[in-house]
């Protein structure tokens, strides 16, 4: 039985996920939302003015009211500064499972942060909140993001041909998923 807690703040060695705020909308703009290198590989177009950062903030804002919703902002604790942001984009309550989706400022890449940033998820959805399956997919043309899943733990199941749809057009989706009894018998979570 899972136990919904919504977005709750969590701290890693380098990063605090956290909530978004308004205020943040000028560093998400210039960050990482209005870069296509950032979205090349994501269902959302690259945004072209802060105020529609702000609106879609906003949108948070309101899913924030609700325990079942989980969507973080990335902050540095060196610079305050959200770089990223990494989420529960579709949940099944009936068999206790979430896909989780991510995206990282590009001046952020290859340094470890969304492996730290998704290491603190999955630990948090499974001992928190009772998830039994954690799972994430990737476009094959982007394999860097299949291998913060594998650094983080999740296995490879499969690959679904044509399944999916990003900024380049129709593509295949790489599945990664963990188990909790697979993340029980992880060392690296103990």
């Amino acid at each position: 039985m899972m136990k919904h807690l919504g977005t709750v703040r969590l701290e890693t060695q380098r990063l605090i996920l956290r909530k978004a705020k308004i205020s943040d909308a000028e560093d998400m703009f210039k960050n990482w939302a209005s870069d296509s290198r950032v979205t090349k590989f994501l269902i959302w177009e690259p945004y072209t003015n802060t105020e529609d950062v702000r609106g879609y903030i906003s949108f948070l804002l309101e899913n924030y009211k609700n325990d079942n919703y989980y969507y973080w902002f990335i902050e540095l604790k060196e610079t305050q500064e959200p770089v990223g942001a990494i989420s529960v984009v579709q949940m099944s309550e009936d068999i206790e499972s979430a896909l989780i989706g991510y995206c990282l400022g590009y001046n952020w890449w290859h340094q470890g942060i969304m492996t730290e940033a998704f290491t603190a998820v999955i630990k948090f959805l499974f001992e928190e909140v009772g998830i039994n399956r954690i799972e994430s997919t990737h476009d094959p043309n982007n394999p860097n993001s299949g291998k913060v899943m594998k650094k983080c733990g999740l296995r490879y199941e499969g690959t679904l041909r044509q399944s999916g749809k990003n900024n380049c057009g129709i593509c295949d989706s790489v599945y990664y998923a963990m188990l909790k009894e697979d993340y029980l018998k992880d060392k690296k979570y103990k």
